[in-house]
């Protein structure tokens, strides 16, 4: 099964050897989105901020392999404190008003960068 791959522009750099978004077999699976700017840099704002930025990458990505995030079934969020989940639950509920998709949340020591929240998408095309 063969499986393509794509970067945005608009989400701005990958920070390492790695597509930013791989579709195979219908599905399209996003890596980690961090609140990172166009240039690369970590957005040095509250957990909410990052999470919005990281969602709005994330989005950016979906919608330039033509899917948004009505076609998510699943996301996994990162954080590096468990306290700031009523932050970060507050901004992702803005992005997934209605039927949102499966999600997982994870304490984690560190993330890339020194991000607080990164989060990982994984969509269906539909049809497929």
């Amino acid at each position: 099964m063969g499986h393509k791959g794509w970067t945005s522009k608009l989400a701005g750099p990958a920070i390492g050897p790695y597509r930013q978004a791989t579709e195979a077999g219908g599905f399209v699976y996003l890596s980690g989105q961090l609140a990172l700017d166009e240039s690369g840099n970590l957005l040095n704002g509250s957990v909410a901020e990052q999470t919005r930025k990281a969602l709005e990458r994330a989005q950016s990505l979906l919608k330039e392999g033509g899917l948004s995030l009505a076609d998510v079934v699943k996301a996994t969020v990162f954080l590096t404190d468990l306290k700031t989940f009523p932050e970060m639950n507050g901004v992702y509920a803005e992005f997934f008003p209605q039927d949102p998709p499966s999600r997982s949340t994870i304490q984690v020591a560190a993330l890339p960068k020194g991000g607080a929240v990164e989060i990982e998408l994984l969509a269906r095309r539909p049809g497929s």
